[in-house]
Formats: structure tokens, C-alpha cells, sequence
């Protein structure tokens, strides 16, 4: 009989209010059976569950009906009495002319047939459109056996005299928003008038008639208009009548007329003001506006703006409400007539505000052009903020998208921008230093794993239904997933200032993006004039909405085929040789590709010195993750610090070129080496490339040569050499703690190809003389050629059997049940397996404790060796075999994870216990 040792204690420890079942497991069959049996609890458990949950949201629509809404909260809606049988005609003939009649209202002139509504209950139709909303894989089909009575065309109706209270609500805020940008106008306007006739006027009468020309009209008209239509909406059903408000206020649009015509007269003479009187120039920059949230500054000519773009968004108000109005309602001809009259008014002026809309990129007959635009991150007082960077050939421009309203499109907000004339490149000594502050590496990896679970889900959905809400709702997902992890990647800093030394700050993630920008604004410095009034630069902020490049976050989401963004897998790149030196510099080489979205740098050649034609033949094995750019940065090593760099406050080898290319699935589709020349500054790179996807980089092959080490099983290698731990671990592990564990990025850069393979021959041929190559060659080869030993085991050191148990060990919640179940999961593991790992951790804590100095935290090593230790044999990993060579969705990044987390949890451990503990049990025990 098998005894589950450590079961009942386990058991009662979790759940001390039950007793544990009883288990009778004489036989490898009985374990089975009670496997069997736990597996058909839990899926009948998951339909009672299901059942309940559609029980709640079908209570909980109910009781959301039942209470007040936000918008009834803020307008005071008043429910529309229940009709009972008591207010109903007492005939039968009556009471059915009484429901065809409410019928004919709610069905747009169709008359549908129901019960009537019992006191207490509320109508099903909205109960039905609740549900559908909240569990949008239901159809009112479904729903029909539950609700007999109702039809879809009674809840399409329903739905829409449901909107028109919504975009009146709408309509509401956006009026109060409007008339407190008015009354902010209006302050200063008495005040002016006032002192216009004292000995020391600010203004003349003349000016402030010029100013303010039309504004308290356009006030008095928008306040009668609010003070009309609340009362309409707090005393809400579906046969209240608004129309006659909109048909009076688009009559009054002459008023309109007036203002627009005086419109650019009134911005010229505010600003001619603002240079003759710095009082004026004060109180103009700092209007306060009103808003139920917070006071916000706003300039005197961007609300001059509010009533021209105010007219020309006019019209979609009017559409909106007249899409959601029945054709059979009193609204419905007045909403048409008021309409038609806006669109005339609307049509009418466009002809002359669009020409001044251009005119303000053009400046004394010459273009001013968008040279780029990028969403970069912004340092503002110690938090990251996302912002869209616009680079015109005059000016630099940074702004921030506002929050999309319903109904209105994109629309800018200019946080700040400085002429290329007065911009200059910050230094640390210039300006305050503000740390960076630097996000953790659990939490970026976080992100990604979110991302690729979300990309997946977007696959599965294509796969599985034709509907796209679903796939909507993901997208969108994805892009907040997006967007959050390109503001917390990046921590290079690129400092701007204007000629008064305010310093603003950005954070990017790529050197080469850094020195891209500097080098066209030091371009366009030399040939650039510069004149922009507030009026242009309203003008200016609102035209970028047509003007940019990137609409989005620059994610592999963006592609039009999710599962073919970029390239999974390792490229091996030789960086041969430079030419075109016109001095003997000392030379090297930086590597860099896209990953998630953002560049990372992956290797770096050593320096060649004193030479026109460096020739450094140095091979990498770079991992690629969706990638689809290589670039390659030259640098100068400057040992003398005068003639270092000092962009950035701080001493850094000066980028002499850069360059990159395209990495094409189509031509490194070939096994061979492709060669390639990168031509930047009159320097040329000569390169080779050679890709290797991830289904035929992750098998783990037996060598035929069982003689050596590489590739043969490590109980064999230990069993030939007497050994607990390889005697190649042994010896790596030795020379990097002699030397390097204070390298930086130890174990995470690349070391030379030639001098691992060289290190692998050596260690494969048994020569005496490896500890002597070793010392001499650099200890990024040495840690490269322990991690490809790890990788080239036939089978990894998790062992294949058990892989699964891992990952699964690694998902539990519970923290006590985790441990036990990690710990004995190791325990059980072949001794030399157990013996090697045990070994390597603690080599790999040790490392971890000089992480200020190598930057190498727990984390970085994990992600490192995660895969290397656990990666399974091609036979049991979970990835498709009919993946495609080159291109694979993120189902692997999602493995990866995983193995990454198992490794990171036992460097975590506080303590695992020695292999020479009784390893009584390998279910729940807790004697550990």
C-alpha cells in the first residue's frame, strides 16, 4: 500500500475546518482512479459555477436597473412610473389601445404586442440589453426561452431612445464646460472696461471692444440654452422634446457670423497688446477657468479659440442626436431643420477658416515642415510621462494627446516647445539633476508576458469566431499593455533647453535614436528662422493631428499579421572589419535590435587601436524576439578625457558612425552566411549574418562523439570523471569568480563566437592545457561557454519528465503549497542533476551580491539561465512543430516566462535543503 506521507497534515494545515477524505491507494491503479475522480469533481464544479455566475450577473443587472445611475446622480433623472393594471383602461379594448399606443412610441411606429408589466418588476427588454452588454458572447436568441415576448428590432428601438439620453447628458457637460471658458473671457473684460476710462487706462475702449467682440452675446445665447434644456433632461422619459432648443439655437448662429469675421482682428490686437503692456501680457497668460475638477491657466487667444472651433464641431452634436431619435418622434423634423442649418452656416465659413488654419504653418512665404515625430517619455518632476514629439524645421514641439471624448476625434495639447534657434543640448551641471527612476526588471517582464498573452488570446479569437468586439477588446488591451511598457522601458537620458536654461528631459532606450535626433536638430539649427505667434501655435498644435506619422504605439501589434512581426530566434553576426578611416582611432563596435518595441543593446567588440582599418572578425550570438532591426554604432574610445564626449554631463566615447539594416525573414531564410556591408559617414561595416529559428535553435541534440562533454548526458560525464559536478562547470564557474564578478553584465553580454567554439573543442578533446586558454581569453567567453554547455545537454537539468511539474508547481497560488511542491520537485531530480544546479545557484546567488557594481540582479540572471536549465527536449516542449521557420507567435515568450520564473523562485529561496536530506515523499510533504 502507498502511503501519503505528509498528506493529512498538509490538508488539515489548509483547510483546518475539514477532515481530509480518505485515500485507499494500494496500487498504481488506485492513484489513477482517484486522479480520475478529482478530475470529474472539478469539471462538474465548473458548471455549477458557471451556472451561478450567470445567476449573479443576471441579479446584479437587475439591481444596477434598480438604483440610481451616475448621469441620474448629476441631472436628476426621475424614473418613469411603472404602469400598473390599476392606471390602465378598465376595458379590454382600452387597456389593448393603451399598449399599442405605448408600443408605437417605444417601436418607431411598429406595433409590438406584450404583457403589461406587473407592479415591482422591471421591464425585460432592459434586462436582456444589460445582459448582452455584460456577457457579449450571449445573443438575444439565447435569451429568448428566458424573455418570450421580446424581439430584436423592440431592443435595437429600446437601445436608441436610451442613447438620446445619453448624448444629452453629453451635450450638458460639454455646455458647462463651454460657458466656463466663456465667463473666464469675460472676467477681465469688466475690470479693462473700468479702468479704459480713468487718467491710466490698460486698455483702450477700442481695444476691448475689439478683444472681446460678441463674447457676452455668445454667452447670454449659450446660458439660455443650458438653462432651457436641464430642466428637459432631469425630468427624463423617451417622449420628452428637445428639439425646439436646437432649432432656436442654430437660428441665432448669425452671432457666430459675427465673431468669426472678427475673429483674426481680435487674436492680432490681443497680441500687439500683450507686447505694449506686460500687465495685460500677465493677466492674459493666466485666465482661470472654472471646472467642477480643478482651476485650469488658460491664454486669452486659446480661448478666443473655443467659439471658432466650437461652430465647427456644431454639426456632429446634431448628428448624434438625430441618429438616436425614431423618425415617428416630434424631435425628429426640428433635429433635420436645425442640422440643415448648421451645415449651411458650417459650409459657408469653412471656405475661410481652413485657408487661416493653413496659414499658420507657413511662415513669410516659406514651409514650415514636420521633419518627425515620435511618442518619446518625459522626465517631469521625478514621473514618466508618454508624449507625441513633433520636430518641425523650426521648432520643437511636445504634446500630449487628450483623452478621446465620445463623438470627437483626436486632439493635442502643447505642453511645451522650444525654436531650434534658442535650443541647446543640457548638461548635468546645467540644469537640476533629477534621478531617473529606474523601473525593476520583474516588473518589465511582467508587461511582455502580458502582451504575448494577450497577442495570443487576438490569435485564438481569429481562429475561433468571426465576431471582432472580442478582438476589439483585446486590441485595445494590448495597446494599454503597449503604451505602458514603452514608458517604463526606457532610461538613457536626452536633455533639451531654451534660451532662458529651462532644461526638459527625455528618457529613451537606444543611443543611436539619441544621436539621430541631435544630429537633425544641429542641422536645422544652421539654416532655420523662427516667428510663431499663440495664435499660430494653437493653430500649429491642432494641425498635428493630420500632420503625424505615427499614430501608435510602435508595438509589433501594429503589424497587419500578428503572428509574422519580426524574427524568433538567434542571429549570429561577424563584425569583419572597418574602412574609410581618414585617422588611426581606437575603434569599436556596439549591437543593438528591437525587442517588444523598443532597442535594446545586445553585444559590443573589443577595441582595436592605433588603426584606419580595424579588423576585429568577432562573432555574437544575439537572441531575437520579434525583431526586425539590426544597428550597428561605431565609437571612438577616448582614454583622454578632454576629448571625450560631455553631451550628457557625463565623460562617453564619442559615436563616430552608425547605421543599420533591415533583418529580412526572405533572405535569412538561407542557412548560409549572408554577407553584408553597412555604410555610414564614409565608414563601411562589413558583417556577416546567419539566422537560426527557434524550433531548430531549441533542440537539444545528443553528440555522436560520447567521449566529450558537450552534448552528452551529464550522469555520464560525471560517472566517466568521478564527479558530483562536471568538472567543465566546475572550472567556468572557478575562472568567473577568480575574475569576473564585477564584470558588467556578466552572463547577459555576448562573448566571442570563435573563443567559445575554441573553449568547446578544448573541453570536448580533454586538453590538459584549458585552464591556460581560459586565463587568457575574456570572461564573457568563459561565462558563454558554460551556458552553452547547459543548452547543449540532451536533456536539460530540470530533466524532461519533470518539466511539466515545474511549470506547473510554479502557477500555485498558495504559498505554503508551492514550496512543498518546488522543493520536493527538486529534491526528486537525478543526483547529479540535483548536486550540478545546487551548485549553480549558489555560484549565481553569489553574483547576485555584487549587482550594484555588475548589474546583475537575480532577475537578469534568471532570464538568463531560466531557459538554458530548464528549456525541455524538441519532443516535449509545448511549441507547435507547424510553426513557421522563420516568424512564431508569442505562445514560446509565454514558455519562456515560465522557466524564467521556476529558476528566479529558487534563487529566491531563502534555504533548500542539502541532497543528502531523507527525501521521504514526493506528494505533500512538509518535512523539508
Amino acid at each position: 500500500m502507498v502511503e501519503p506521507v505528509g498528506f493529512v497534515e498538509a490538508w488539515r494545515a489548509q483547510f483546518p475546518e475539514t477532515d481530509p477524505p480518505c485515500m485507499e491507494l494500494n496500487s498504481l491503479g488506485d492513484i489513477e482512479q482517484e486522479l480520475d475522480k478529482c478530475k470529474t469533481s472539478i469539471r462538474q464544479l465548473e458548471k455549477e459555477v458557471n451556472k451561478e455566475r450567470f445567476r449573479m450577473i443576471y441579479l446584479q443587472t437587475l439591481l444596477a436597473k434598480e438604483r440610481k445611475s451616475y448621469d441620474g446622480q448629476r441631472w436628476g433623472f426621475k424614473r418613469t412610473p411603472k404602469t400598473t393594471e390599476a392606471d390602465l383602461p378598465s376595458s379590454p379594448d382600452g387597456q389593448r389601445a393603451h399598449m399599442e399606443e405605448e408600443q408605437h412610441h417605444r417601436g418607431h411606429g411598429k406595433i409590438t404586442r406584450c404583457k403589461p408589466t406587473p407592479e415591482g418588476e422591471v421591464d425585460g427588454h432592459v434586462i436582456v440589453s444589460l445582459l448582452c452588454r455584460r456577457i457579449p458572447s450571449l445573443t438575444v436568441c439565447q435569451l429568448s426561452p428566458v424573455f418570450p415576448c421580446l424581439c430584436q428590432v423592440e431592443l435595437d428601438q429600446e437601445k436608441g431612445l436610451e442613447m438620446r439620453k445619453w448624448v444629452l447628458s453629453g451635450i450638458l457637460a460639454s455646455e458647462e464646460t463651454y460657458l466656463s471658458h466663456l465667463e473666464a473671457l469675460l472676467i477681465p473684460m469688466k475690470p479693462l472696461r473700468a479702468a479704459a476710462t480713468t487718467s491710466q487706462p490698460m486698455l483702450t475702449i477700442q481695444q476691448i471692444e475689439t478683444i472681446f467682440f460678441k463674447v457676452p452675446e455668445l454667452h447670454e445665447i449659450h446660458k439660455d440654452f443650458y438653462d432651457a434644456l436641464l430642466p428637459r433632461v432631469q425630468d427624463w422619459s423617451h417622449q420628452q422634446c428637445v428639439g425646439d432648443l436646437f432649432q432656436k439655437l442654430a437660428s441665432q448662429l448669425g452671432v457666430y457670423r459675427a465673431f468669426v469675421d472678427n475673429y483674426k482682428v481680435a487674436v492680432e490686437t490681443a497680441d500687439k497688446c500683450c507686447q505694449a503692456n506686460a500687465q495685460f501680457a500677465e493677466i492674459s497668460e493666466n485666465l482661470k477657468v472654472k471646472s467642477t475638477k480643478d482651476s485650469d491657466s488658460s491664454s486669452s487667444t486659446a480661448l478666443l479659440y473655443k467659439p471658432v472651433d466650437r461652430v465647427t464641431r456644431s454639426t456632429l452634436v446634431l448628428h448624434d442626436l438625430l441618429k438616436h431619435t425614431p423618425s415617428s418622434h416630434p424631435d425628429y423634423p426640428l433635429l433635420q431643420d436645425a442640422l440643415r442649418i448648421s451645415q449651411n452656416f458650417l459650409s459657408s465659413i469653412n471656405e475661410e477658416i481652413t485657408p487661416r488654419r493653413q496659414s499658420m504653418t507657413v511662415k513669410k512665404g516659406e514651409n514650415r515642415q514636420l521633419l518627425r515625430d515620435r511618442f518619446m517619455v518625459e522626465l517631469v518632476e521625478g514621473s514618466r510621462k508618454l508624449r507625441h514629439v513633433f520636430l518641425f524645421t523650426d521648432l520643437l514641439l511636445c504634446t500630449k494627446l487628450k483623452k478621446q471624448a465620445a463623438g470627437k476625434g483626436q486632439q493635442y495639447d502643447c505642453k511645451w516647445y522650444i525654436p531650434l534657434a534658442d535650443l541647446t543640448f543640457q548638461t548635468i551641471e546645467d540644469c537640476e539633476s533629477t534621478p531617473i527612476p529606474l523601473v525593476q526588471d520583474e516588473e518589465i517582464d511582467a508587461m511582455k508576458i502580458k502582451i504575448s498573452q494577450i497577442k495570443n488570446d487576438i490569435q485564438r479569437e481569429k481562429r475561433t469566431t468571426k465576431g471582432t468586439k472580442v478582438i476589439e477588446r483585446l486590441r485595445k488591451k494590448l495597446s494599454e499593455q503597449e503604451s505602458l511598457l514603452l514608458l517604463m522601458s526606457p532610461n538613457m537620458a536626452f536633455r533639451v533647453a531654451n534660451r532662458n536654461g529651462k532644461g526638459f528631459t527625455f528618457l529613451i532606450s537606444s543611443d543611436y535614436e539619441r544621436a539621430e535626433w541631435r544630429e537633425i536638430i544641429r542641422e536645422q539649427q544652421k539654416k532655420c528662422d523662427f516667428s510663431l505667434t499663440s495664435l499660430e501655435l494653437q493653430m500649429l498644435t491642432n494641425s498635428c493631428v493630420k500632420l503625424q506619422t505615427v499614430h501608435s504605439i510602435p508595438m509589433t501589434m501594429n503589424k497587419e499579421d500578428d503572428e509574422s512581426s519580426g524574427l524568433y530566434g538567434f542571429l549570429n553576426v561577424i563584425v569583419h572589419s572597418a574602412s574609410g578611416l581618414k585617422q588611426s582611432l581606437n575603434l569599436y563596435c556596439s549591437l543593438e535590435v528591437d525587442s517588444f518595441g523598443y532597442f535594446v543593446n545586445k553585444a559590443k567588440t573589443r577595441v582595436y587601436r592605433d588603426s584606419t582599418e580595424p579588423n576585429w572578425n568577432e562573432e555574437f550570438e544575439i537572441e531575437l524576439e520579434g525583431s526586425q532591426t539590426l544597428r550597428l554604432l561605431c565609437y571612438e574610445k577616448c582614454c583622454n578625457k578632454i576629448k571625450q564626449s560631455k553631451e550628457e554631463g557625463e565623460f562617453t566615447d564619442k559615436i563616430m558612425a552608425k547605421g543599420q539594416i533591415k533583418l529580412d525573414p526572405q533572405t535569412l531564410q538561407n542557412k548560409d552566411w549572408q554577407r553584408t556591408v553597412i555604410t555610414m559617414n564614409g565608414i563601411e561595416v562589413k558583417l556577416s549574418m546567419k539566422f537560426t529559428g527557434r524550433e531548430f535553435s531549441l533542440k537539444r541534440m545528443p553528440s555522436r562523439k560520447q567521449s566529450g562533454v558537450f552534448g552528452v548526458k551529464i550522469n555520464v560525464v560525471t560517472k566517466r570523471e568521478r564527479s558530483k559536478v562536471p568538472l567543465i562547470v566546475r572550472q567556468c564557474v572557478e575562472e568567473i569568480e577568480r575574475r569576473g564578478m564585477e564584470e558588467v553584465g556578466i552572463y547577459r553580454v555576448s562573448g566571442v563566437a570563435t573563443d567559445i567554439q575554441a573553449l568547446k573543442a578544448a573541453f570536448d578533446s580533454n586538453n590538459k592545457d584549458v585552464s591556460v586558454m581560459m586565463r587568457e581569453m575574456d570572461v564573457n567567453a568563459i561565462a558563454g561557454t558554460l551556458k552553452l554547455y547547459f543548452r547543449e545537454l540532451p536533456e536539460p537539468l530540470f530533466t524532461d519528465e519533470l518539466y511539466p511539474n515545474f511549470a506547473g508547481g510554479i502557477a500555485l497560488s498558495d504559498s505554503v503549497a508551492k514550496e512543498s511542491c518546488m522543493v520536493n520537485l527538486l529534491l526528486s531530480l537525478p543526483e547529479p542533476n540535483l548536486v550540478t544546479f545546487l551548485f549553480v545557484l549558489d555560484h549565481l546567488k553569489r553574483v547576485a551580491e555584487n549587482e550594484g557594481i555588475n548589474k546583475m540582479s537575480l532577475h537578469n540572471l534568471a532570464t538568463v539561465f531560466g531557459p538554458t536549465l530548464l528549456r525541455p527536449s524538441e519532443k516535449d516542449s509545448k511549441i507547435s512543430s507547424s510553426s513557421q521557420p522563420i516568424s512564431m507567435n508569442d505562445s514560446w515568450s509565454l514558455e519562456v516566462m515560465a522557466q524564467v520564473q521556476v529558476l528566479l523562485y529558487f534563487l529566491q529561496l531563502d534555504s533548500i535543503p542539502t541532497p543528502d536530506s531523507k527525501r521521504q515523499s514526493l506528494l505533500f510533504s512538509t518535512e523539508v
